[in-house]
């Protein structure tokens, strides 16, 4: 392994925007699939890679649901987590905010608690085996009514204590974020932190109401940001996190090429940029791969993935003092790897 791959390997970081049910692996759908009875129209495991050929965020959100419908029960979920977890811990994450899509599932029957358990006492295991904190996002799908939302939103009541937020995700254009106003002050009353995806395929727009009307905590993407330069010098005010996810882009085709991605122009800018995978089992990497492709792409120097790891844990849901000793960890980390070099 070279240079630049150990020291991004090492560096201690976080992962803020993973779909968890998208770091389900064709072959775990098939384990899945086998353990609950439950048929797919795939011969082989071979057969759903061929399938995972994208041309839009449709193309891709079509076998993602079909996918999910493996998972059935809470040691589904729990195994689902740790699956990721024991991949990302690997890749040298310390601490992960994850979202997952409880409508998926209870569209299909499935009461909200099977997935929520499952998740939490995955990421409790993830915790005490593993080192790596966590914490669960629950996200709304917006291609369904804002009702669905609120129905959605009391389901999670008896969980809130350990929901840090409410996101939005699915199919972006045509379904703004001014669309779910309601339930996001709903969630806000609550207590609960807000993200949102917007401008990976929507407008700048899309941005604004985010800010705007959801009042979000953090941005999803925000790609298309750059657009615009009065949102961009806003957000570069504000400290606005965005959780860029290079090889979704790549694969979803948000970029043609990798070398013409954004993140090293958001830095440039004094954007508050990341670096996540998104779903890692549909777009061909998990955290340090996109890590390592795009800093090979753009020609990331040491000092940029620095910023971006600092990056991933100022713009966390922890605490200022759970978030110290991670800042303290990387500094150390980046002087004895520059004493090295």
């Amino acid at each position: 392994m070279d240079n630049l791959a150990e020291f991004i390997r090492g560096l201690p970081k976080a992962e803020l925007h993973l779909h968890i049910e998208g770091s389900l692996e064709p072959e775990q759908m098939f384990e899945f699939a086998r353990r609950n009875r439950v048929s797919l129209p795939f011969a082989s495991v071979e057969a759903v890679r061929e399938a995972y050929a994208f041309s839009n965020l449709q193309d891709f959100l079509d076998i993602y649901y079909q996918g999910a419908g493996v998972l059935r029960t809470e040691q589904d979920f729990h195994d689902l987590a740790m699956a990721y977890f024991r991949r990302v811990a690997a890749d040298g994450a310390r601490h992960v905010e994850l979202f997952f899509d409880p409508q998926t599932h209870t569209d299909r029957g499935l009461p909200f608690s099977v997935a929520a358990d499952g998740l939490l006492s995955g990421m409790a295991e993830a915790e005490r085996t593993l080192g790596v904190t966590s914490k669960l996002i629950l996200c709304f799908l917006r291609h369904l009514p804002e009702e669905a939302a609120f129905e959605t939103l009391k389901a999670a009541e008896p969980y809130l204590d350990r929901i840090v937020a409410v996101g939005l995700d699915s199919s972006e254009v045509g379904h703004p974020p001014s669309k779910f106003a309601r339930v996001y002050e709903a969630a806000r009353e609550r207590g609960l932190k807000l993200v949102a995806h917007a401008g990976e395929e929507g407008p700048p727009a899309y941005v604004w109401e985010a800010l705007d009307i959801l009042k979000v905590d953090r941005i999803d993407h925000g790609n298309r940001a750059l657009e615009d330069p009065a949102l961009v010098k806003r957000l570069a005010a504000e400290g606005m996190t965005l959780t860029v996810c290079p090889l979704s882009n790549l694969k979803l085709c948000v970029v043609d090429d990798l070398r013409a991605h954004p993140l090293k122009h958001m830095l440039a800018l004094g954007l508050r940029a990341t670096v996540n995978s998104d779903d890692p089992a549909y777009f061909g990497g998990y955290l340090a791969k996109n890590w390592f492709a795009t800093a090979v792409a753009l020609g990331l120097s040491r000092e940029e993935l620095t910023t971006l790891a600092r990056n991933s844990f100022t713009g966390s849901f922890l605490t200022e003092a759970e978030i110290a000793p991670h800042l303290a960890a990387i500094d150390a980390y980046a002087a004895k790897a520059d004493g090295s070099a």
